[in-house]
């Protein structure tokens, strides 16, 4: 619901064509995204700073060069000092302690998706870290990546973090035997994708044989449609031939009736002309 609701707002801002997801794109579920994601912590957010306009906020209707005025973009990006309430989860590419505080750019309001925090709340991250060494968020699959601190996201990634080392949220995340019987039996996200992509693949393949099929199947329809009309004008020019044949055959028997009448008129006068001598 929530990448639905960011797509529609950024399609709203960004007009057409802007916010087009890859053809073979698939939702993931949090679960699974979370072992593709680089850094997950759980984390308060200190404070916000604004952010001027970069290499990480932009909108696609304001194309000026990084650093120069951006008209309408004020208060859309901005950073925020985040406070670790536990270690990073587990896994995760970040090796600082729980307590530690750290600085997160690339948050505001953008044309195809939102990474919107409040001061004062809590979130799990989902984070990256560029090759400048800054982090932003990892939108995995291009979906979510900062959830609040809702029961039921605390249950979702309880079994990612070390609660011994949390500072202040320890009394908070717990879940309960069925859910770590849930994980305990829950299959790995990667083998099921492998096979989702795999099927997907295959299907494309058969799908790309067949419009292949088709097309080869229109171009023996067209090759005797062709035949067709060829053979109908063929049959068509032997009628008329018939006819054209028809009607000089009754020319000729007409003229061959009227030769014994010509032969005889010449006679005559050939006789006549021989007594006036």
């Amino acid at each position: 619901l929530v990448l639905g609701l960011v797509l529609v707002l950024g399609g709203r801002a960004g007009g057409g064509g802007g916010c087009q997801l890859p053809a073979e794109w698939r939702p993931l579920s949090e679960g699974c995204r979370a072992e593709l994601a680089a850094i997950i912590v759980y984390a308060r957010v200190l404070a916000l700073h604004p952010d001027p306009y970069g290499a990480y906020n932009y909108l696609p209707w304001q194309r000026g060069p990084p650093g120069g005025p951006q008209q309408g973009a004020e208060d859309l990006f901005y950073s925020a000092e985040i406070e670790l309430l536990c270690d990073q989860a587990w896994g995760s590419m970040l090796e600082v302690p729980a307590g530690s505080r750290l600085n997160l750019t690339g948050l505001g309001y953008f044309s195809c998706h939102s990474h919107t925090v409040m001061q004062g709340y809590a979130y799990f991250f989902f984070l990256r870290m560029d090759e400048n060494y800054i982090l932003l968020p990892h939108g995995v699959n291009f979906q979510e990546a900062i959830f609040p601190d809702t029961q039921e996201n605390r249950r979702m990634f309880a079994s990612l973090f070390q609660f011994s080392n949390c500072s202040q949220a320890q009394h908070v995340l717990s879940f309960t035997s069925d859910w770590e019987i849930q994980e305990d039996n829950r299959l790995m996200c990667s083998s099921v994708q492998k096979a989702l992509f795999e099927e997907e693949d295959r299907v494309k393949k058969l799908q790309q044989k067949v419009a292949t099929l088709e097309k080869r199947n229109k171009q023996l329809r067209d090759r005797v449609k062709k035949v067709k009309r060829s053979l109908r004008q063929a049959r068509k020019n032997s009628r008329h031939m018939e006819l054209v044949n028809q009607k000089l055959s009754e020319k000729l028997s007409s003229a061959g009736g009227q030769i014994p009448y010509i032969n005889s008129l010449k006679q005559e006068n050939s006789h006549a002309t021989y007594l006036k001598v």
